[in-house]
């Protein structure tokens, strides 16, 4: 296995960093604790697209140059885990040719990042209804998935077709069938019993959640992990957020107190 702990990402659609990344990188490093896992909800393609007169899947397209970046400097920075909202259940029932469009966004950026993933050590992973994808989107994802499922240096989760209360029902469902064949028993459930039946399960809960575009709420996100998340509101609209916004998001969480509800000054572990 190589060693990726000093290599730095490149990609052939990657936006080129600033000369001075490399020390803000080091400084943001050196000033507090790195998030292990950074959860974003990526909104505002559409407003970015239609305030310069353009159509929508323009913005769309923009966004992903946006991914690439932030990706890029989480690997760098040292993020563990790194979900970002992608597509909803609820984007379903947006207008079918943008649907479309998305999907077909999806299918071209998977195939254009392989060799970038695979080079630079991180692991692929999907949250949601897989199986509700297009056929050409949900085999070049898995195709992904399994090339890169021993790489160490960092997981992207793209959270598709997903929401938190499809999480959730999807666990109690897991869990009605668990009791219904008499191989748990309903009396010795608990929190813990629960959270090891979601999709999330193999993540730890996000340290930070970033949203994007100045909406005050977190749209059916992650609703169980997110119960002492830290969350960061900017009003940039996706397309406009890289990876200095990135670091500034980061820099607002090293300045917080993580209290888990503690008093001040008591152990911030959960």
């Amino acid at each position: 296995m190589p060693d990726f702990s000093t290599q730095t990402l490149t990609s052939p659609f990657s936006v080129a960093a600033p000369a001075d990344d490399a020390a803000c990188q080091a400084a943001l490093r050196a000033s507090g604790p790195i998030p292990r896992h950074i959860a974003i909800i990526m909104d505002g393609n559409g407003r970015w697209a239609q305030a310069r007169g353009q159509h929508r899947f323009v913005g769309h397209h923009e966004g992903v140059v946006s991914v690439r970046d932030v990706t890029e400097a989480a690997v760098e920075v040292g993020i563990e885990h790194l979900t970002l909202y992608t597509f909803s259940t609820e984007n379903w029932h947006r207008p079918p040719q943008e649907v479309e469009a998305l999907m077909s966004l999806l299918v071209d950026t998977v195939a254009k990042e392989r060799d970038t993933l695979l080079r630079n050590g991180v692991r692929l992973n999907v949250l949601g209804a897989l199986e509700a994808l297009p056929a050409a989107c949900r085999q070049g994802l898995e195709t992904l998935m399994h090339d890169t499922e021993s790489l160490p240096r960092m997981t992207l989760h793209l959270a598709l077709s997903y929401s938190g209360r499809w999480e959730i029902v999807q666990a109690a469902r897991r869990i009605a069938e668990a009791a219904a064949a008499g191989t748990l028993d309903p009396a010795t459930l608990d929190e813990e019993m629960f959270a090891a039946r979601l999709d999330t399960a193999s993540l730890p809960d996000p340290d930070l959640l970033i949203r994007t575009g100045g909406e005050m709420r977190v749209s059916n996100f992650l609703l169980w992990s997110i119960a002492y998340t830290e969350l960061y509101v900017t009003e940039k609209l996706w397309p406009d957020f890289r990876r200095q916004a990135l670091y500034e998001a980061i820099r607002d969480f090293q300045g917080r107190e993580r209290r888990f509800g503690r008093v001040p000054g008591a152990s911030a572990t959960p």
